[in-house]
């Protein structure tokens, strides 16, 4: 079994590796609360990732690119006002003194702002492609990372969760890593180059007084940005908010396709939808209003600043202490200065917004599993696969126990069976010996070991279990039975099959094994369904076996078939069975009856039967219901009642049922 258990997923090595995130992140830390700087601290090592010199390479001669992309962005307005106050010169000469020597001059210039151009788009472009496979690697990890965590937590927060929305996360999640990463790195940095270059070009050719100016004008920009950017976060977050309900509740809603129409609330289930859109579109309207007014004042800013640095540079001109090129070169730098500029504060924007996004993201992670594996543990030794509950209390909710102090064994290679009333606690112990939960006080034993003491992954990987309610994958049927084992032969899934009493047919269908199955497995009967469930069990092939109402979907005839089956698979391991219908537990070897989280009675079909205790009551109503069933059955198909001879009321279900 250990030969199983592989080392761990490049992903999950990466993960921990850069220290980011942790799998069990302590319980006491909530990301929705973090600082937006402690998320960047988050992100930063995937920038330079341990363990990876590819990447860092990458990251140097990215690094590279973009100082050489500034460099020659900065040369470009050099080149053009050199061009420019060139043929000045020339247009001043006498008539019939353009020689091609005189010409050559300017001609130079022009093709070097020509190449500096194309120099330019080329550093952008060989930085952005040497850029991108880090920025993929660290969305890869953060995502697969999530991913795992998500499935590492507890069975209660799954249970409170909703599906929609933890989707819309988890997809917003891996947009923003790569947005925050790629928007700091390639765009804030860049600006920030670029700024410092105009400043020493301004300084170099005007003096301090214009780069004054200009810096006056960035300040300006800068805050405008910033300080609008951050009254935007509110209608950001109602922004996501709306989209996350809207997502939610059509997910929920196409997920439960069968149960709207079986109720016609199609027109009540768009309505909701529509409700949501509204607050979606409301929320839609503030961003893009809020934009505009964003993008409006920083374009008037920046006008303004463009033109009093060309009037400056016109009262030069005038003066004689400037040229028409200074004037051009001021005008070109300001053109160019746009785009960055325009950048910072698009940047700033979208990191603030992809912080937020995120901040879900980074919320699911501080979430602390509520199973972990202890520290050291170690893998579950199943020699004979016995299992012993001693003295088992467990409660969901504090002010309502559901176990109160259950003792019993489960010999190795026997079968023991668990009946009773709804609401027993029989579910509860299949969870726990799942470890989906911890037992409030007791322990749960497999062959003398704690399970709190073993590894999860070890633990589960021992026990196969049949539920009574079977969801299967929206793949093919081949798929699912394979999903007990991924590394099974065709032939090996095929076998599981014919087990199952599955394999005729699945080869009636047209695509045989390949057929897909819909959405969780509505494409199949219910029968068909935990027949699959049971083939997947048998393909296991776990020392120990769990039946929860294995054959509940299934007619009579299929389910002697199939009970046969399950005998023939439970031989020789240890079986722990969940039943309701007591017919198919009566060969048992141990029957507990639970009522109200206690075992209450103890021992053979017979030796129950014989008390005359909860146990025979229950038999005796199923009984007597099975054979008011089958009266009814005989008495239409004789013709002697019709479902029109159904008289309303609460016999009513039962003569249709019956009918049917």
């Amino acid at each position: 079994m250990a030969a199983n258990f592989g080392r761990k997923p490049a992903f999950e090595e990466a993960l921990l590796r850069h220290h980011a995130v942790s799998r069990h992140a302590p319980a006491a830390e909530n990301y929705a609360d973090a600082q937006h700087p402690a998320i960047l601290k988050h992100l930063l090592p995937f920038i330079w990732p341990k363990g990876r010199p590819d990447l860092r390479l990458r990251l140097v001669f990215a690094g590279l690119a973009l100082v050489a992309a500034k460099a020659v962005t900065m040369a470009m307005p050099i080149a053009y006002k050199a061009a420019v106050d060139t043929l000045t010169a020339l247009s001043q000469l006498p008539g019939g003194s353009t020689a091609a020597g005189v010409l050559a001059a300017p001609i130079a210039l022009i093709l070097a702002y020509g190449a500096a151009r194309i120099a330019m788009t080329g550093f952008v472009q060989l930085r952005d492609v040497l850029f991108t496979r880090i920025g993929q690697h660290a969305t890869r990890v953060l995502s697969t990372g999530t991913f795992r965590h998500v499935h590492d937590l507890s069975l209660r927060f799954h249970l409170e969760r909703k599906t929609g929305g933890l989707q819309r996360v988890l997809e917003r999640g891996k947009i923003s890593i790569d947005l925050i990463i790629r928007m700091g790195v390639l765009n804030l940095v860049p600006t920030m180059l670029e700024v410092l270059f105009v400043c020493l070009l301004f300084g170099f050719y005007f003096g301090w007084q214009l780069v004054a100016l200009v810096l006056a004008m960035i300040v300006l920009y800068s805050w405008w940005s910033f300080y609008f950017s951050e009254r935007r976060i509110a209608i950001r977050r109602e922004y996501i908010e709306a989209d996350v309900e809207a997502s939610t509740k059509a997910v929920d809603s196409l997920l439960n396709y069968e149960t709207v129409k079986y109720f016609g609330n199609e027109r009540w289930e768009a309505e909701r939808y529509d409700s949501s859109m509204a607050k979606f579109e409301q929320a839609t309207i503030k961003t893009y209003s809020s934009l505009a007014v964003l993008n409006g004042g920083q374009a008037l800013i920046f006008t303004g600043g463009m033109v009093l640095s060309m009037l400056f540079a016109a009262r030069g001109i005038a003066g004689g202490t400037m040229t028409l090129g200074d004037f051009v070169l001021v005008n070109a730098v300001f053109i160019q200065l746009y785009q960055p500029l325009n950048f910072m504060g698009m940047v700033y924007r979208e990191l603030k917004q992809a912080l937020v996004d995120i901040e879900a993201m980074f919320e699911l992670l501080g979430e602390a599993p509520e199973v972990t594996d202890k520290p050291g543990a170690k893998a579950l030794s199943v020699s004979k696969g016995a299992i012993r509950f001693e003295n088992v209390s467990f409660a969901y909710d504090e002010e309502r126990p559901i176990l109160r102090g259950v003792d019993f064994e489960v010999p190795a290679g026997h079968m023991v069976a668990l009946v009773g009333p709804s609401g027993g606690g029989k579910s509860t112990i299949s969870r726990l010996l799942y470890r989906f939960y911890d037992v409030k006080s007791g322990r749960i034993l497999i062959d003398g070991q704690d399970i709190r003491d073993v590894t999860q992954e070890t633990l589960r990987a021992a026990i196969g279990i049949v539920p009574q309610d079977t969801v299967l994958f929206n793949d093919t049927i081949e798929y699912n039975i394979r999903y007990g084992r991924v590394c099974a032969s065709g032939e090996d899934v095929r076998e599981a099959a014919r087990l199952a009493q599955i394999d005729g047919f699945i080869q009636q269908l047209p695509l045989g094994y390949k057929s897909p199955v819909g959405e969780r497995g509505l494409k199949l009967s219910g029968g068909e369904k935990q027949r699959v469930a049971i083939a997947r069990t048998i393909l296991k092939a776990p020392p120990i076996l769990m039946l929860d109402e294995a054959t509940s979907a299934l007619d009579s005839f299929t389910e002697k078939e199939i009970q046969t089956a399950l005998d023939r698979i439970a031989k020789d391991r240890t079986t722990l069975v969940i039943a309701h219908r007591l017919s198919t537990v009566i060969h048992a070897d141990d029957i507990l009856v639970l009522d109200k989280g206690q075992v209450v009675e103890r021992g053979t079909h017979e030796s129950l039967l014989a008390a005359g205790g909860l146990y025979a009551g229950l038999w005796t109503r199923q009984r007597e219901a099975e054979e008011a069933r089958r009266k009814l059955a005989e008495m239409v198909q004789d013709g002697a009642l019709t479902v029109g001879d159904a008289t309303p009321g609460p016999a009513h279900g039962v003569k249709l049922v019956a009918a049917q």
